[in-house]
């Protein structure tokens, strides 16, 4: 039994091999025809998850079982591989009985692979998605429809790119992937720990320092990895002891880490999934999402650090002696290299205008390049073998996230709810466009404490943005909004993810380090409102627009910031200065002179009471909690 499992390992490794190396092929050369790609990209991912995943959490790959789900799983993804000319030619409206059974198989092996990566929640949801299928006829109201058989939702799910192979597969299977693999030979290179040492020696000194690190860490982390849950664990490994040794608890240096970490979803040049399935729905470059996510991303980490070092100035707590640091320019000069890749992907995607799959793929290449010029950080081919493997292992949740959501998405849109949602959501919020944002705000959250943040946007991008725009939001602000609050869901009670990685790696309670990150993000929580209401935060406008619309939103995230931690210019703010700093943080959400004006002189009066009053006792020096 050992040696068949080791025999397993062995087929799984050169799996996830082949899988890193096929991406990269597509990536240089060229893309297969759409089901040709997504089926195969499928094929490896599917296999990989029953050679790799148990069946249940404390259990092992069972040949006897997983091997056939693996080898069904080619067998259903390469027939419309092998038959997508002939499938082409006469559609999905007389799909064949074995068709129909693979279709069947497809979906229950997606279902399955997905319970195995992340556990009941996105499956149940597809198989509510299947049932609503067979059962509009039986439903009230507004989700009742005509009903439709075995045979028009097997083949409408696995024939046709509005399935199993429709859009989020397909982002994955192109850009994703590629994306991932880039990360992957970054991280193998050394590229992660040389950000992460770079950012201690250079802000370790400061007012909690260590704290601050996490956050610039994570921030440099986000531009190569796109997870919250890697990157939390990726830098917390390193920032979070240091964070405790001190003075902070346990829960506080975790949810630190984990909302720092939340917003690598967002830290251009590489995104989440999401972003990359943004760019598919909404028709535009991926160059235009990271332009528009820049000023957003750098305004949630000021968030963040402002957050941060008013809890840490408000507990006493301090930086690390710089005598007791390493030499910040010491650490650049050696692995300033390995900037190189991020700066050559950053040029292909904005100054050549490359697309981003050949983007990534040179990115690769550069890093491999660069990393020659350290004995450390050397690519040799055990190296490169390394961070093929790790790439290809690392696609499989966005691969069974994509394909999953794309049943539900496949039923959404076959039996016409779809369409019909967005009516429900206006006539839900009253009209009301601050009532809607509200209202999409609970359900992208509540979604995200159980889906990764690719199905919160991809299901409510298809759901509620159509109703954002109706009542005359941007587009592109309005899928913003739906992306960013899923990212904000992995630091969000009951259910934070990303907070439980931390507790984990900080040895803290899961609830409490959740509570703390949830209250460290609270003041990024306005942010997704103000580009509602000013799009200039996403870069769409006049320059002078765009200065504007980003110092009000930075003067409104330190006002929230302060009123939330209740810390004012050094002591402890009081009950009205608190009312006055958020009220005036409020106010600055909406543009326009008026509510400028207001929210600038609500702000006033609270900074011009810390020196009317004499300040209180402040707390005296002990654990950030």
């Amino acid at each position: 039994m050992s040696e068949s499992r080791g025999t397993i390992a062995t087929a799984a490794t050169i799996v996830a091999a082949a899988f890193s190396l096929f991406h990269l092929w597509s990536s240089w050369g060229g893309t297969l025809a759409t089901l040709q790609q997504n089926y195969t990209h499928l094929a490896f991912a599917l296999v990989l998850v029953f050679l790799t995943r148990p069946a249940t959490a404390r259990g092992r790959v069972i040949p006897a079982l997983d091997v056939p789900l693996a080898a069904l799983s080619v067998v259903v993804c390469v027939y419309p591989v092998l038959h997508f000319l002939d499938i082409a030619m006469r559609g999905a409206g007389d799909p064949t009985p074995y068709e129909v059974w693979f279709g069947v198989a497809a979906a229950l092996l997606v279902i399955e692979a997905t319970r195995r990566m992340l556990g009941w929640a996105l499956p149940i949801m597809a198989a509510l998605a299947l049932a609503y299928a067979f059962l509009g006829p039986d439903l009230p109201g507004i989700f009742a429809h005509r009903g439709f058989s075995l045979e028009r939702v097997s083949a409408t799910l696995y024939l046709t790119t509005s399935g199993i192979a429709g859009t989020p597969l397909q982002v994955s299977a192109t850009y994703v992937a590629i994306f991932v693999i880039f990360a992957a030979f970054l991280d193998v290179s050394g590229a992660g720990r040389f950000f992460i040492e770079w950012s201690h020696a250079g802000l370790g000194w400061v007012r909690g320092g260590p704290a601050k690190v996490a956050v610039a860490a994570s921030a440099l982390m986000g531009t190569v990895s796109g997870s919250a849950v890697a990157n939390t664990v990726a830098t917390g490994t390193f920032t979070i002891p240091i964070m405790k040794r001190t003075g902070m608890s346990p829960a506080f240096a975790g949810a630190v880490e984990a909302t720092a970490s939340s917003g690598g979803q967002i830290m251009p040049p590489v995104m989440g999934a999401a972003a990359f399935i943004m760019v598919e729905i909404l028709g535009i470059p991926y160059t235009q999402v990271m332009i528009a996510a820049a000023i957003p991303a750098v305004l949630y980490f000021l968030a963040v650090l402002t957050m941060v070092d008013f809890e840490v100035a408000k507990n006493g707590i301090r930086g690390i002696p710089r005598s007791e640091l390493p030499d910040a320019w010491a650490i650049f000069r050696g692995g300033w290299y390995l900037l190189a890749p991020l700066i050559v992907l950053v040029y292909l995607l904005v100054g050549v205008e490359y697309t981003p799959t050949k983007s990534a793929f040179f990115g690769v290449i550069t890093v491999i390049a660069a990393s020659m010029l350290g004995a450390a950080t050397r690519m040799g081919p055990r190296r490169i073998w390394q961070a093929l493997r790790q790439g290809g292992m690392a696609i499989l949740e966005t691969a069974c996230v994509c394909a999953c959501a794309g049943i539900v998405i496949g039923v959404l849109m076959l039996t016409g709810l779809a369409l019909r949602m967005s009516g429900i959501m206006i006539d839900l919020a009253g009209g009301s466009l601050l009532l809607l944002l509200l209202i999409t705000m609970v359900v992208s959250v509540i979604l995200g404490m159980g889906l990764p943040t690719s199905a919160v946007y991809v299901i409510l991008a298809i759901l509620v943005a159509p109703a954002m725009i109706e009542v005359g939001v941007n587009p592109l602000a309005a899928h913003m909004f739906i992306f960013y609050f899923g990212v904000l869901a992995n630091v969000t009670p009951p259910v934070a993810i990303a907070a439980y990685a931390g507790a984990g790696i900080a040895g803290a309670d899961p609830t409490r380090t959740g509570i703390i990150a949830f209250r460290l993000a609270l003041a990024g929580f306005i942010l997704p409102f103000m580009w509602v209401y000013e799009p200039a935060l996403l870069m769409q406008g006049e320059p002078l627009r765009i200065v504007l619309a980003c110092t009000t939103a930075v003067v409104g995230i330190l006002g929230l910031s302060a009123a939330l931690q209740s810390y004012l210019f050094g002591r402890t703010a009081t009950w009205w200065e608190r009312i006055l700093l958020g009220a005036g943080a409020l106010c600055l959400i909406k543009p326009g002179w008026v509510t400028d004006i207001v929210g600038v002189c609500l702000l006033a009066l609270a900074l011009a009471s810390r020196f009317w009053f004499a300040p209180t006792a402040r707390p005296a020096a002990g654990t950030a909690e």
